[in-house]
């Protein structure tokens, strides 16, 4: 048995082994992708990895003209609006599919809630738009949540709860690297670093710590013989982390040999899990890896993504070239190339103080006159060169300066305007869209993992636009639908002032009335929700409070419960909602099981007519 565990881990340790090797070109790439962002863009990718490029003459310029941070910034304020609102699709036309519908979307805006998914969002923005891939790790850990009972030692039972992590790249190795998603991918690694006494609370073993290289940040002195300019670089390195092991975890997908799939779990040179896949969250209710990729540009034909800052490099480059040469033509023509003739003047003198004003000038008698020569102008090549690249980072980034001054002096219509930002919009779209499926995503496999795991009733809760807190309980066996959409109305970049002029419109053109011609109170509801005002006014509330609770007695008298009419009631509402059901699949099935169900529901329809009749 102690052979079969240490030929397992020494195949999977080779194994990793072989996929850090063949990642190691796209290791490269978003260390430099990282260090140009910070401002490092004197480096180059060398034998031992990321190395510096030296000065050639200490007198060379080696200023930093950083375009693409502030590229990066303006892109991730972008993308951080898109909040995608998801909807969930009922299983079928039924009433209760419906209502399930409705708890689904609840305990993923409660899940969202309490693990502030949005942060973690923007936190796999960023390491998009850096290396070009990020993923997100779905999981259920089961010493989360409040606690349910004890076992035979007396060790607490807990409910478990939803976990979700992102994950950088670096952390991440697939089985080939020309699959272009996780989907084709038959196993994945993910390999983290942890201390031995993390891997002791995680694993109840002990192993041997190591020093186990880990990026950081840290500074460096650029300048020779303390000629050059001695500031701090913020630049990524490699740095030894002491007392640390490696856990690898290796998820294979399901096969004819292992049916549920296959989780191996090393941590450091020792085997402490050998088992199926955990997650029932595939489709189906198969188990399937738990991690969810999200690229800022996919490429065809590889697993990894690509980054814009991958394609800045070279404009970059270019950039500071241009402006460090153009400064050093500028000192030229500013302070001059003094000729002399040899033995005329003290050299070191003129060297140290240069020819300050005033200053008297002794050279050698019958000797040549120290002169000035002859500069020249700029050449107008470099204006139009530096012009052409910053042209190039708009293009290229699909950043553009859109709203800038020469726009707003120009003399351009609205129209005109709001197609340019259209334009603008539409080169983040491949972007954004990966970032909304991997937003839907993750709500499928939160309302999975609650499928498999809530076994028992939970209680749970959301925050609702006018600032009340709504308590409910679920269950896994709540949960009949799984199957998400993205609702129309969160459009990726449109900002706020234009879905409020797209429902005005709408408004003015009367879509949204009825065939009275007037915007029923459901309606006027929805209306304010969607301008972001929430409930706005309490009679609205009362609407809606009338309306949930019409639901609730269609779920009753299903049931065959006789539901009592109350003076209290907004009859109108209620008779819609009432008649509504009974024109839906959910009741029909249930009156050909019960014909009675007719009568209690045509009862109670006729005491609400008598209301309004009285």
């Amino acid at each position: 048995m102690k052979k079969e565990q240490d030929k397992l881990v020494k195949e999977i340790l080779d194994d990793f082994s072989q996929r850090a090797n063949a990642r190691r070109s796209f290791d490269l790439i978003w260390k430099m992708n990282m260090n140009f962002l910070m401002g490092n863009q004197f480096c180059n990718v060398g034998f031992a990895g990321i190395e510096e490029t030296e000065k050639q003459f200490f007198w060379q310029e080696r200023e930093v003209f950083n375009h693409i941070a502030p590229i990066f910034d303006i892109r991730y304020s972008k993308l951080s609006k898109i909040k995608p609102e998801i909807s969930i699709v009922p299983a079928t036309n039924d009433e209760r599919d419906k209502q399930s519908a409705k708890v689904a979307k609840k305990i993923y805006q409660s899940v969202s809630n309490k693990l502030n998914l949005t942060d973690l969002s923007n936190k796999a923005i960023k390491w998009a738009e850096v290396c070009g891939t990020v993923f997100y790790k779905v999981g259920w850990n089961a010493n989360k949540g409040t606690v349910v009972g004890k076992d035979e030692k007396g060790k607490e039972i807990k409910s478990g709860e939803i976990e979700v992590s992102v994950v950088s790249p670096f952390e991440i190795y697939p089985d080939s690297p020309v699959c272009e998603s996780i989907d084709e991918c038959q196993s994945i690694i993910h390999a983290k670093a942890y201390s031995v006494d993390q891997i002791k609370q995680m694993y109840n073993v002990e192993v041997e710590g190591k020093k186990v290289n880990t990026f950081s940040l840290d500074s460096y002195s650029d300048g020779v013989g303390g000629l050059g300019f001695n500031g701090t670089v913020p630049k990524i390195i490699e740095r030894s982390k002491s007392n640390s092991a490696i856990v690898i975890e290796k998820y294979i997908r399901p096969s004819a040999d292992y049916p549920d799939g296959r989780l191996l779990i090393i941590a450091g040179d020792k085997l402490v899990y050998d088992g199926a896949l955990p997650y029932k969250n595939g489709c189906d209710g198969q188990r399937d890896f738990p991690f969810i990729k999200q690229t800022c540009t996919q490429e065809p034909g590889c697993f990894w993504g690509t980054s814009i800052i991958e394609r800045l490099i070279p404009v970059q480059r270019a950039y500071n070239a241009i402006k460090n040469r153009k400064h050093e033509f500028v000192n030229r023509l500013s302070m001059g190339v003094l000729s002399v003739e040899d033995g005329s003047v003290d050299l070191d003198n003129l060297e140290d103080e240069g020819l300050s004003p005033g200053k008297v000038l002794v050279y050698r008698q019958g000797s040549v006159a120290p002169k000035f020569l002859e500069g020249e102008s700029i050449p107008s090549g470099i204006e139009s060169e530096e012009d052409k690249l910053l042209s190039e980072f708009s293009k290229i980034s699909g950043v553009s300066e859109t709203l800038g001054s020469d726009y707003a002096s120009a003399n351009i219509s609205g129209t005109a305007l709001e197609l340019m930002i259209s334009q603008d919009e539409e080169r983040l779209n491949a972007t954004s869209e990966s970032l909304k499926e991997a937003t839907k995503k993750i709500a499928q496999f939160i309302l999975r993992l609650y499928k498999q795991f809530a076994l028992f009733p939970r209680l749970a809760k959301i925050v609702g636009e006018n600032g009340q807190i709504e308590m409910f309980y679920f269950s896994g066996s709540d949960i009949t639908s799984d199957d998400i959409c993205l609702s129309a109305q969160t459009d990726n970049l449109n900002s706020p002032l234009q879905k409020r002029d797209m429902i005005f419109k709408l408004l003015e053109n009367g879509i949204l009335e009825n065939e009275e011609g007037k915007l029923s109170n459901r309606m006027k509801s929805k209306v304010l929700e969607m301008l972001g005002m929430g409930i706005w006014e309490n009679a609205l509330d009362v609407n809606e409070l009338h309306i949930n609770k019409a639901d609730n007695e269609n779920l009753k008298m299903l049931d065959g419960v006789v539901c009592k009419v109350m003076e209290i009631d907004d009859h109108k509402l209620h008779l819609n909602e009432h008649i509504s059901f009974m024109l839906g699949q959910d009741y029909e099935n249930a009156r050909q099981k019960n014909n009675k169900i007719e009568d209690v529901f045509l009862q109670h329809i006729r005491e609400h007519k008598n209301q309004i009749g009285g």
